[in-house]
């Protein structure tokens, strides 16, 4: 019995969800998503959707889960957003944009100029005697964690110094160093 799958996901106001053979359409203030599925079946009612599963075999098991945590991203990233931060902690790590290019200067001989997809907003901090942050949001769950782990693998925090990119409140694993 799948404890998610089972939990029925309401629609908040000025949220529509159209559904059409093996396609769901959900459309907010923020923006508007869509996602195919299969092996399930959705019902929109009630402002309420409930996914159900025909039988319990392992992959429509899986399957139920899956596409009730897609569906209840996809209504909150259409109302409220998803937005993700990264730290740059380094010397002379230093990060820019000018509209959708992000500028990093992460201590290569070049630096690396990242085109985004126009979904995503992105926002650099760079305060004085703090580490530079970029601030990326969009309405689609997917597509800011990809280019987050994107930017996150330029420069992967390394566990002696902690230098890399990281994102904001991740725990680091810190080694010793060697012992003299």
């Amino acid at each position: 019995m799948s404890r998610i799958g089972n939990n029925p996901i309401e629609i908040p106001e000025g949220v529509t969800v159209e559904l059409q053979d093996n396609l769901i359409a959900v459309k907010g203030k923020l923006g508007e998503l869509t996602q195919e599925y299969s092996g399930v079946s959705i019902k929109a009612e009630e402002g309420q959707i409930l996914v159900t599963r025909p039988s319990d075999s392992k992959d429509h098991k899986a399957k139920h889960g899956l596409y009730r945590s897609l569906i209840s991203n996809m209504i909150l990233g259409v109302t409220n957003g998803w937005t993700k931060e990264l730290e740059l902690v380094g010397v002379g790590f230093r990060a820019g944009n000018q509209g959708q290019k992000l500028d990093l200067a992460l201590g290569f001989s070049h630096n690396i100029v990242m085109d985004l997809a126009p979904e995503v907003k992105v926002e650099t901090i760079s305060e004085k005697g703090k580490n530079p942050v970029i601030k990326l949001t969009s309405h689609d769950k997917q597509l800011v964690g990809q280019i987050a782990a994107k930017i996150r693998s330029f420069r992967k925090p390394e566990p002696y110094k902690g230098k890399g990119i990281k994102f904001v409140g991740e725990q680091l694993r810190r080694k010793a160093g060697k012992s003299a």
